[in-house]
Formats: C-alpha cells, sequence, structure tokens
C-alpha cells in the first residue's frame, strides 16, 4: 500500500467515525407545546381564566338577548291597543338593541380572541425561556417544538415536555408566591 493509498484510507475511515463521533456529542430534545398548555398550572389557570371571561360575555349577551325577547313578547301583546307611532318607537327601538348587542358580540369576540393570544404568547415567552435554561444547563444541541411543522417523528427518549411542564410548574410557582 502507497502513501496515497495509506492517506485515502485514512480520510475514509475518519470520514466514517466522524458521524458517530459528532452524533454521541449531538443532544436534541422535542417538546410538545400544546401538552404543555394543557397539563402545565400556568396553562390550566390560563384555561380557566379565559372560560371564566367567555362565560361573563355569555353571561351577558344572554341577559341582553332575554331584554330584547321581552320587549319584543310586550310589543306583540300591546302592539294592537298601541298608536301606531308609539308601536313604530317601539319597533325602532327592538331593532336599535338587537343591532347593539350584534355590536357587542362582534365586540367580545375579538376581546376574548385578543386576551387568549396574549395569555398563549406569555406561557410561550415563559415556557420558551425555560427550555432555553434547560438547554444551556443539560447541554442540548437542538431543541424542537414538536407541532411547529418541522417535527415529522422524534422517539419518546427525545420528548422533553414532562421535565419542561415540571420545571415551568415551578417557576410559574415561585411567580404566584411573589405577586
Amino acid at each position: 500500500m502507497g502513501f496515497k493509498q495509506f492517506v485515502v484510507m485514512g480520510i475514509l475511515i475518519a470520514g466514517l467515525c466522524l458521524p458517530q463521533a459528532v452524533a454521541a456529542e449531538t443532544k436534541i430534545g422535542v417538546i410538545d407545546f400544546q401538552r404543555v398548555l394543557e397539563v402545565s398550572e400556568a396553562g390550566k389557570t390560563a384555561q380557566a381564566e379565559i372560560n371564566e371571561q367567555g362565560k361573563k360575555m355569555e353571561m351577558d349577551l344572554k341577559e341582553r338577548s332575554d331584554e330584547i325577547e321581552a320587549l319584543e313578547t310586550k310589543l306583540e301583546r300591546e302592539s294592537m291597543v298601541m298608536d301606531s307611532e308609539v308601536r313604530e318607537e317601539k319597533v325602532r327601538e327592538v331593532r336599535i338593541k338587537i343591532n347593539d348587542i350584534k355590536t357587542l358580540q362582534k365586540k367580545y369576540i375579538a376581546d376574548f380572541k385578543k386576551m387568549e393570544g396574549q395569555i398563549i404568547n406569555q406561557i410561550q415567552k415563559d415556557v420558551f425561556q425555560v427550555v432555553a435554561e434547560m438547554g444551556k444547563d443539560d447541554e442540548y444541541s437542538l431543541i424542537l417544538e414538536k407541532r411547529a411543522g418541522g417535527v415529522v417523528y422524534a422517539s419518546d427518549a427525545q420528548d422533553i415536555t414532562t421535565a419542561v411542564i415540571e420545571k415551568y410548574d415551578a417557576v410559574f410557582a415561585e411567580k404566584k408566591a411573589s405577586q
């Protein structure tokens, strides 16, 4: 074997061994943010807050709808004995209230979506900060979010969601205690 062949053989052997050496040093983790939202204390608290606000909005709309129904029922009952001008005024009043409730419903939907987005964005920011700290502390080379579209498959061994939830719950509890 000549010197050239020896060098080529050495390069081939090094090339075959290099991926194994790199793979041994590469530590990859995957988190499922949706599961963090569903299982973590912050996620449960946020879901309860979102549901509570939604119920308040729903109750307000229901009360206003009931009020309109009562006005319509009264109008139907009394329309025969009412002056036509008074009847027209009452019909106009009902139409205004119906338009008001439709406008309020649109506002509530927009407010609800905005509030939900803000809460989820804050949780995501906090969780990703925890993940970044875990990445540094535990020497991960890469941590991916499972549902972000980039992960087609990851073994359960790479899933660090449970550890993230535990650490995030601890951070959330500290935050809550300091308030």
